[in-house]
């Protein structure tokens, strides 16, 4: 199981972390984990840490994707605490700006249009660009940005929503696709994770990097597991 890497993912909304299930944000509930009782950004960081020590972490402000508010000012606070991680963040629309030297923007395609996606340039590959899937399989944003992979990041994460929480597997087939269609690229598959058994099936298909949450709140993936990470 050696080259895969696992990235917990932290889901903010109104100030603490949410169950995200099958990309239906408004209904969003505080988390439930067996690794923490509290659901705050800290005591959840903590609970993951206390599996393995991961060197990122992917975090969804919620509220600043859907317009509703923002994290900023908690999640420079989780940078400015933590150094030594890198953190995926996915803030909704993002320009460029100095980002902290830990802060990796996630651009997902749902913000962009036909007419802002050149706007991907100005990045200069310091970013992570998110290909996303919503509740039937459609895709998000700019249907063009799904087949110019001059303007993708080397990471790309493929997010199918519809899967997010909801213990269907992963979308093998689409990131099989993809694989194919684009083997310059390193696909990070996000959605579907159950169990250490989705984990080598994604690794058999090339997949080095996965986004997951649920699988390890509820403890069908363990600390035991990462002995073969």
């Amino acid at each position: 199981m050696k080259s895969i890497k696992l990235i917990p993912v932290i889901d903010l909304k109104n100030g603490v972390v949410v169950h995200a299930k099958q990309g239906q944000r408004e209904q969003y509930q505080p988390i439930k984990s067996i690794l923490t009782k509290n659901t705050d950004i800290y005591s959840v960081l903590h609970g993951f840490l206390q599996i393995y020590v991961f060197d990122t972490f992917y975090i969804a402000d919620l509220d600043a994707i859907t317009g509703q508010g923002t994290h900023a000012n908690l999640i420079q606070n989780v940078l400015n605490d933590f150094p030594k991680i890198t953190f995926w963040v996915d803030a909704g629309y993002q320009k460029v700006q100095i980002f902290p030297s830990n802060y990796f923007p996630v651009l997902g395609s749902e913000c962009f249009t036909d007419e802002n996606l050149f706007e991907l340039n100005d990045f200069k590959n310091q970013f992570v660009l998110s290909l996303d899937y919503g509740a039937t399989g459609e895709k998000l944003g700019s249907k063009n940005i799904f087949t110019q992979p001059d303007l993708w990041s080397d990471n790309v994460i493929i997010m199918t929503l519809n899967r997010v929480g909801s213990s269907q597997g992963v979308a093998i087939d689409l990131l099989k696709r993809f694989k194919c269609d684009y083997p310059q690229k390193n696909f990070v598959a996000a959605g579907g994770v159950r169990n250490i058994n989705d984990v080598k099936q994604l690794k058999s298909i090339g997949i080095k990097n996965i986004l997951l949450a649920s699988a390890l709140h509820s403890g069908t993936i363990t600390k035991t597991d990462f002995a073969h990470f």
